[in-house]
This record gives structure tokens, sequence and C-alpha cells, in this order.
């Protein structure tokens, strides 16, 4: 469908979720590799999260849209050869692909610049740990940081090494890309090592793009992963500067490559990247997590779907509005309901503390209820537990308790998923 210069806002979320991949027609058979890459081609970059109270937040965003996927598919391609992945600073810690390395090498650049304070003063402070540290890795990577902390020599001297120091000489290291991760082992540390034992030749060959040309390739990448949108969430999705981005902006807009539109009920002016797409209806009907790129930048979430959403996880409990851990629910092109979801492993069980409606939304409760039942039974079968558990609080806790009886939940909500091996590939 042709996209017109002024679009409604249920236009502009179509256009929104289909370029975020949520369009897309849902696998016929197990998940593989090709779908993964789709997925990537959409979103662009994947956040990583330490929370699993749920799930690690980085296999959640497949899951959103692709259903139920093995995990492996993930894992391979962010550590093993050929490797597609690499982590690093793009959206917070993210996982982006190889290809996109030299279009990030501006940032590693300006690490002495640009790092956190006490990641900066390191290298001014402690030179000689910070040599030790590189060294130590080159040896004996990929190593973790609890690894390399048992090898601190204490000394002799008054150098005074340790474990925080050892830590923050790695992040600054890894910032500035003369050392990258290779991985993350069972606790979800880093296994860190350098670069050219873990990326590609290929991207180690390529040639280093100029800051501006690099922006260029970013702000593009977010364009065409939003789909529509205003420069606030452009700069966010790679946390640039709004100097870096007016000028690509203006440019990208000469070249045809971004049409400014209308947006109903945006004070912004809105960019709509050249290949985006309208549909006639969007059909998804899944959880979306907290971390996903759907809705990272809130304010952008908030004019789209008329949600408020907020991660109250550092929120003091009595504080909280929602829950701990609340992922929105997606049922067609609306979030419809909050979430708060707990995978209690060791009973084998999905917990829901709380769900509440979106005001927003159109559709009636007991609806919402019945779609966001069956959601939850293929998470839970998905994570391998056995049964979802009413929830405990919520203005729909009364219609999704009635969905979950009628589904024949809590019981057998979840089948769990076994995928052979031979599909994983």
């Amino acid at each position: 469908m042709p996209v017109p210069d002024s679009l409604s806002l249920a236009q502009a979320r179509r256009i929104a979720l289909a370029a975020q991949g949520f369009a897309d027609p849902a696998p016929t058979g197990v998940p593989t590799r090709r779908h993964l890459r789709r997925v990537l081609d959409r979103v662009g970059l994947i956040q990583i999260d330490s929370v699993n109270v749920l799930q690690r937040a980085h296999y959640l965003p497949l899951y959103s849209r692709l259903g139920p996927y093995p995990t492996e598919l993930l894992d391979r391609a962010a550590g093993r050869a050929p490797r597609e992945l690499f982590e690093y600073w793009g959206h917070e810690a993210s996982l982006i692909p190889v290809d996109l390395q030299p279009a990030l090498r501006w940032r590693m650049e300006r690490a002495h610049r640009d790092a956190w304070g006490g990641i900066r003063r390191i290298v001014v402070e402690q030179p000689d740990l910070v040599d030790w540290v590189r060294a130590e890795v080159r040896a004996r990577g990929p190593v973790t940081a609890a690894e390399i902390e048992q090898d601190t020599v204490r000394p002799t001297g008054n150098w005074g090494w340790n474990w925080s120091a050892v830590k923050t000489a790695l992040e600054y290291l890894f910032w500035a890309g003369e050392i990258t991760s290779a991985g993350r082992n069972g606790s979800f540390a880093r296994r860190y090592d350098v670069p050219e034992r873990v990326l590609p030749p290929r991207v180690m060959a390529a040639p280093t793009p100029t800051e501006a040309q690099a922006h260029r390739q970013l702000v593009e990448i977010a364009a065409a992963s939003l789909g529509v949108a205003a420069e606030p969430e452009l700069r966010d999705y790679f946390r640039l500067s709004a100097a870096a981005v007016r000028p690509v902006l203006a440019d990208l807009v000469a070249d045809g490559v971004l049409r400014p539109v209308r947006v109903e009920g945006w004070r912004q002016p809105a960019y709509l990247h050249h290949r985006a797409r309208l549909p006639r209806w969007v059909r998804a009907r899944t959880l979306v997590s907290p971390f996903d790129p759907l809705v990272w930048e809130r304010a952008r979430t908030e004019r789209l779907f008329g949600l408020r959403y907020r991660i109250e996880i550092y929120v003091p409990a009595a504080q909280r509005v929602h829950g701990y851990y609340v992922l929105p629910f997606l049922d067609g092109d609306q979030l419809t309901a909050l979430v708060d979801l707990k995978a209690d492993r060791a009973a084998g069980v999905l917990r829901v503390p709380a769900v509440w409606a979106v005001p927003a939304a159109t559709t009636d409760p007991d609806q919402t209820a019945a779609a966001l039942a069956g959601e939850l039974a293929r998470l839970a079968g998905w994570l391998g537990l056995a049964a979802v558990v009413p929830p405990v609080t919520g203005d729909l806790a009364g219609p999704l308790t009635r969905a979950l009886a009628a589904a024949g939940a809590p019981g057998a909500a979840g089948v769990p998923w076994d995928f052979p091996a031979e599909e994983r590939a």
C-alpha cells in the first residue's frame, strides 16, 4: 500500500510494526538461521541485559517475532564461527551484526573521551595495569574478568591492583575496541579476547569510514528499523548525539532515503524510510520484552500506542505501578495489556504477579484476556514450564483467570519445546 504524506496514528503503528518484523509471516517449522537473519535485518541489533527473572533479554526479540525457537540459534550466531554477531555498545550493550563493526570504530576511538569517568581514569591512573590486562587477554583469551583476577599480583611495589581495577581496565579496553567479547559463560560473564580471534578477517580488513559516513549508516539503519520516527528516536537507536544526527537527516532527506511526513498527534516532525511499507493489517499476537527495540524510546511508545511504559526493576516494590518485570502484550497493531511475569523454574510454572489493561487499547477486556492466555501458554511451553499460574492482582486479573481456566490452565498450560539437533541449523 502506498504511504501518504500524512499518516493516521493507526497507519503509523502498522508501519512501525512492519519495519520491526511483526508483519512478517511466521515460520512454518522450526526457525532456522535464515529466520534469524531476517529478524536481524529488521531490528539492526539486539540489546543485552543481565536480568533473568523470565528469560535473558537478548533471547526475547526473536521469540516475539518468530515464536518458540531454539535459543542455540542465537548462541551460535554470537559465539561460533562463522560468527554473525559481536557484542559492543550499540543501544546499551548489544549484539550487533559483525559487518557493522567498522561503523562503530569512531566510538571505540573516543573511549578516552566518551567512556564513563571511572573507566576513562583507569588508563591515566594505572596504565601499567591496563597494559598487563591487555597482555593477559592476548595470551590467555578467551578469559573472564574473574579468571584474570585470580592471577593478579599483589605486591611488591605500590600498584595495589584488585578485581575492581581489573574489571575497569577490561571495560576500558572493551569500549576502545582493543578487546572484545568471545561470548558469555553460564554465569553471563563476558569472555574477553582480542578482536582478530573473534571477528571474521573480512571485518578486520574492512576500511574505517569517516565519522560522517558511519553516522549516516547508523541513522539509516535506525530509520529502516523504525519505519517512521522523529529525530529523538533516530538518535536513540544507536545512542547518537543531536549534533551528529541533524546534518545526516538533512542529507538523507535530500537523497530521498527519508521523507518528511506528518503523523496524527505528533508534535515533532516525522521521517519515513523509503523502504517502509504500510500493511493493511498486522496480526501479531505476542509478548514484547522491556528491552525490545519496538519500545526502546518510551516517548515514541507513548505516541504510537498510548502507553506510558516504564521499567520498574529498580523502583522500590511499594512504589511500583505495574510490577517488577512487565512485558507489553501486542495484539494486532495495539499494545493491549501489561503483564508482570516470573519464570519459577524450581516449581516449573510461569507466574503472573499482575496483569493490567492498557487504557488506550480498543479491545474488550475479555478478548484481550483470551488472546493473552494463549500467548502465556505458548511462552510457558517455550521456557519449558508446565503451567501458567493465574494472576495475583491487576484490573485484568479476573478476566485472565477465567480465560486460563477456559483454556485448561493451570495444570498443563505449556508443553516444553524440544528441538531435534538437525532442526537447529
